[in-house]
């Protein structure tokens, strides 16, 4: 949709709300407040089409500096988001520079934003790639943002997603062994033990975690072929 305070927004808005959707991604994201006018929008939307009150999800934008600095503010505003994404067009024009293969330019706001969505409980999307055609390049930056920590990535060509999705993937080894550390944890929280061991090494929480989001990138993702 277009930012809400355009002449469009507001129409927009109505549009994808009462059609339906699942979330809305709100533009150029500046201030908590921006969240906060667009939610009490939804809100009132909600209400006048009969949707059931909260059902529609948030995804914010952040493309100025003026969003970097202030995005820990914007991923706690509000409750029905799911996420927070970076746009990099606007906010490399805004630093006064242009976006390089390398992506240098871009660590500082990916941290911000991955940061300030961690804190908050809720997803990191990285800004598109967007050179359709170049495979390659495409690939590479999503091998980086997957390595920094984000959940996905903005998509501009139809042609991405399969890509991304097999990124994300994990391998049959690697979904093979999470199934076994979450079996070994959920074991250990039946017998009441406060420790959890595989194969005669202790299982801290973190490697937990980290094999529960395997397996449920393998749900949604689908399994890597080796």
């Amino acid at each position: 949709m277009n930012a809400l305070d355009s002449e469009w927004g507001v129409n927009d808005l109505e549009a994808v709300v009462r059609g339906g959707a699942d979330v809305v991604r709100l533009p150029k994201t500046d201030t908590a407040q921006d969240v906060i006018d667009i939610e009490n929008e939804i809100l009132r939307i909600e209400n006048a089409c009969g949707r059931e009150p909260g059902s529609t999800g948030l995804l914010a934008a952040v493309e100025s500096p003026l969003g970097i600095t202030r995005a820990v503010e914007i991923a706690h505003a509000s409750e029905r988001l799911i996420g927070i994404a970076l746009g990099a067009e606007d906010y490399v024009r805004n630093l006064r520079t242009e976006r390089s293969p390398e992506g240098t330019e871009l660590l500082f706001a990916r941290c911000a934003i991955l940061q300030a969505a961690r804190s908050a409980g809720i997803q990191a999307f990285d800004t598109v790639y967007s050179d359709a055609n170049n495979e390659a390049g495409f690939l590479q930056e999503a091998a980086h943002i997957k390595q920094l920590g984000f959940d996905g990535k903005s998509l501009i060509n139809p042609r991405q997603i399969e890509l991304l999705h097999n990124l994300y993937a994990p391998t049959r080894k690697e979904v093979a062994h999470a199934r076994l550390v979450v079996e070994a944890a959920e074991a250990a929280a039946r017998e009441g033990l406060g420790v959890v061991s595989l194969n005669g090494k202790m299982v801290d929480s973190p490697v937990i975690e980290r094999a529960r989001l395997v397996l449920s990138r393998a749900e949604l993702s689908g399994i890597r072929e080796e």
